[in-house]
């Protein structure tokens, strides 16, 4: 028998491998499996199993197979297969997220080095600058190495032939090693009494007289009843484990190993509410679960202004889908969404749920992953990787806030976006697919108005509450009549002052992090720049440092200009930390806690947060677009907003979207109960058409207008985009990679539309430079994108053959919701 066998790695081929005698009952379509592969050991996928093969050579067996239950099976494999074509990429790397990291056993090369024949070696050769003297400078100086750290350090990723070189001349050895998945099933040691109550306490008098200790264990086995966790045993008895070893060699008890499940906990709490549906919430659900019971196809769009009760839509359809016995899957935009909705829907339908994100263990994923691949969980909640969960037999899947930009994937490859992968699935999964939003994408409604989708919509709130009201205050206007002080208007200061004394909840939104996000020369007009990318750095008062918010650099705030040495340096711009900052001084006694990634950055603290918020401990919330996705806390009151334009100036046809999104979202967490809410929107451009539709809440005004345009000016959801990015330590590398792309993709190519290559708007990131082309086709002449994608898979094909740059990598994003 032999498997064809596919590698998470970016090339398209399969391998066959043949089955040895001993594995053939465990190899099957969906396992993965450990095989040597060249000189090295890798885990591949198997994909097809056959009793014969066309291939010549010689053929090696599989070392080992890692599943008892396969993760995928034939059918579940299309949906792969999909992600592959559609985001062009292969179908091991499409596949690699099937399975949380951690779990691949394969061989990793590494270098033992002489230290004093390399030092030697290096003398003669240092004056060339060559790859070989800076790799012996580097192991003169340090013994052993991984290959891929010396890849770094040497800036090239061709050094083999070096390598082996050096290894000729003594100076080095190449070593290669097995390394094990860094995750496995946990098992722990339980004691448990090994004879009966009776015959027990028959014993205790005579152990007594010689180990009162051993005594006090067997009364806490026989008060317990059942196997007790052995460190927990110690713990509570105050003994050691020479005790229950002494025991045990009485045949007094007996220890053993057992699997236990490491499961995450949700430190964000919540009391289950009996809560009555609406009549509009009632009449979805009975419409929508009419069809779930038929177990067909069908999309449907559900549009509910903020505080109309989604989430118990959701809840309700996922009681049906339980009832049917079929498994859902809830996907939230990110991790930050979840506290909330996973306490929800634990407390509605208990332990048949299991939640999936990147805040979890390793051992956490991992167990969770293994419970639903053994039918333990029916219902996953998560942000976009969940998508990928093993679940087997889908009635439902849901997309809670499907217009938001975080179910785009922006740094692996495949470049998938998980709300439109989840409708092909619900496809290939013959199942009901409910995207829900007060703020649809412009494209999810499109689709609903050519009848792709069906549109449910709750345009009231639950329990009688009223949308808030939303006022505009124009701050300069305000700064004219010196109604401010610093980034508050009087306005929001007075409102705000109002809400406190009456003892109802404030949230506060600044879209951006840190104190000031820029530190700028007044006599020289510098500003201060990230070193690996063209964006100033941000002051991060708290450590005392400037932070580069792409890669993560730090560095000291200087003392004077970098560049002229002038102490005259300004702070500018508005992060969260200054409005903290600034609140705390006009509200001393006031409990104010902030929320951005800097701050929730522990696992568990988010929860924590919002449970004291939840019981009146903390009076404001101050954060960035997080505290506009999913909160519902019956006290807000007041919402403010301390800049509407940090998302409308910035150069991407999504940005008036976005803006008008990200605040009818925040102002929604407003007057969620009886008391009626208020939202305070500063601006600079109080008469922006956006601006004005969200102080009307008017959401249909709004997609009339940017519908119109998108057509005009031949955008999603008119056309299909594709982002191909080059990137290069090298700049005339990057450019010249590109332009060779750009040659090769526009001949012949009629149906497509180019925009030159040019400089991404953020020309550098991470000491690399970066170089975009967009590629466009229109829907009416490529209604698939079919013409599209093989116009850049054959483009890329020539351009790794031709291109005297194929050595620098092309990115490929399908459909990009971000062109910056």
């Amino acid at each position: 028998m032999f498997a064809q066998v596919i590698f998470p790695l970016p090339f398209r081929n399969s391998f066959t491998y043949s089955i040895p005698a001993d594995l053939i009952d465990f190899v099957k379509v969906g396992v993965r499996v450990v095989v040597p592969f060249g000189k090295r050991v890798l885990t591949g996928f198997v994909v097809n199993i056959s009793e014969k093969t066309d291939v010549k050579e010689k053929i090696k067996p599989i070392r080992d197979v890692l599943d008892d239950k396969p993760i995928f099976n034939k059918d579940s494999l299309k949906f792969y297969e999909w992600i592959s074509e559609y985001y062009i990429s292969s179908l091991g790397e499409a596949l690699k997220n099937s399975v949380p990291y951690g779990l691949d056993v394969e061989s990793k090369r590494k270098i033992v080095a002489d230290m004093e024949l390399s030092m030697e070696l290096y003398e003669s050769e240092k004056n060339k600058k060559s790859i070989k003297a800076k790799i012996l400078k580097l192991i003169s100086e340090k013994e052993t190495y991984k290959i891929s750290q010396l890849q770094k350090l040497v800036k090239k990723k061709s050094i083999h032939s070096t390598l082996k070189s050096l290894e000729k001349k003594g100076a080095l050895t190449i070593l290669t090693e097995i390394e094990d998945a860094k995750v496995r099933i946990k098992k722990v040691k339980y004691v448990k009494l090994s004879q009966s109550v009776d015959e027990t306490y028959k014993i205790l008098p005579e152990i007594e007289s010689r180990s009162p200790k051993q005594v006090v264990i067997l009364l806490e086995l026989l008060s317990a009843n059942k196997p007790v966790q052995l460190s927990q045993l110690l713990k509570k008895t105050n003994t050691n484990q020479s005790s229950v070893t002494s025991l045990f060699k009485k045949n007094s008890v007996d220890i053993f190993y057992q699997e236990i499940e490491r499961r995450y906990v949700e430190t964000y709490e919540e009391l289950k509410q009996d809560i009555t549906l609406t009549t509009q919430q009632d009449k979805i659900v009975k419409d929508i679960s009419q069809k779930i019971t038929e177990q067909k196809f069908k999309t449907y769009l559900l549009h509910g202004v903020t505080g109309s009760g989604k989430t118990q839509v959701y809840i309700e359809l996922v009681k049906k889908v339980l009832s049917i016995n079929k498994t859902a899957l809830v996907l939230v935009p990110e991790i930050s969404l979840t506290p909330q909705i996973t306490t929800r829907f634990y407390n509605n339908l208990g332990d048949n749920i299991t939640v999936m994100h990147s805040r979890m263990s390793l051992g956490e994923r991992y167990d969770a992953w293994r419970g639903v691949i053994n039918g333990k969980y029916k219902i996953v909640i998560g942000p976009r990787s969940a998508l990928f969960s093993p679940l087997k037999n889908i009635g439902l899947i849901i997309v809670d806030e499907e217009h938001d930009s975080s179910y785009k994937q922006y740094e692996l490859t495949p470049k998938y976006n998980a709300r439109d992968a989840a409708v092909v699935k619900g496809q290939l999964s013959n199942c009901l697919v409910l995207l829900g939003s007060a703020t649809p994408s412009i494209e999810s409604m499109y689709n609903a108005k050519l009848d792709k989708y069906e549109l449910k919509e709750l345009k009231e709130r639950v329990d009688n509450a009223k949308l808030p009201k939303i006022t505009l205050v124009d701050v300069t206007a305000e700064k004219k009549k010196q109604r401010t002080e610093g980034n508050f208007s009087k306005v929001l200061l007075e409102k705000i002052n109002e809400r406190l004394s009456k003892k109802e909840n404030v949230i506060i939104l600044q879209n951006r992090r840190g104190f000031a996000t820029q530190i700028y020369c007044e006599d020289c007009g510098e500003i201060e720049m990230c070193d690996d990318c063209s964006v100033s750095m941000v002051h991060h008062i708290n450590r005392n440092i400037m932070q580069c918010h792409y890669c993560g650099n730090t560095k000291p705030v200087p003392k004077g200009c970098s560049k002229c040495g002038s102490l005259s340096l300004k702070f500018f711009g508005t992060g969260t930390q200054r409005v903290e900052d600034e609140l705390s001084f006009h509200f001393p006694s006031i409990k104010i806690e902030r929320i951005d990634s800097d701050s929730i950055s522990r696992k568990g603290k988010l929860g924590e947060i919002l449970n004291r918020f939840r019981k009146g401990e903390i009076d404001i919330l101050v954060g960035t677009q997080i505290v506009a996705k999913g909160l519902d806390f019956s006290n807000v009151t007041l919402v403010g907003v301390i800049s509407a334009e940090t998302t409308l100036w910035l150069p991407d046809f999504r940005a008036d979207e976005r803006t008008f999104q990200l605040l009818t979202q925040v102002a929604g967490r407003a007057g969620r109960s009886k008391a009626e809410g208020e939202v305070i929107i500063q601006t600079q451009n109080k008469s922006h058409f956006v601006l004005q539709k969200v102080l009307l809440n008017d959401y249909d005004g709004f997609y009339e207008n940017e519908i119109s345009l998108r057509e005009r000016n031949e955008y999603p959801p008119f056309a299909r985009l594709c982002l191909i990015e080059t990137k290069d330590e090298n700049e005339n590398n990057a450019r010249g990679a590109i332009s060779d792309y750009y040659k090769i993709i526009s001949k012949n190519n009629k149906y497509l539309k180019l925009v030159p290559p040019a400089p991404a708007l953020i020309a550098k990131i991470q000491g690399k430079y970066r170089y975009h082309l967009i590629v466009r086709s229109y829907k009416k002449n490529d209604p698939g994108g079919k013409i599209l994608r093989n116009a850049i898979l054959n483009s890329m094909i020539k351009y790794n053959q031709k291109s005297r740059y194929r050595d620098i990598k092309l990115y490929i994003d399908m459909d990009p919701q971000n062109i910056i």
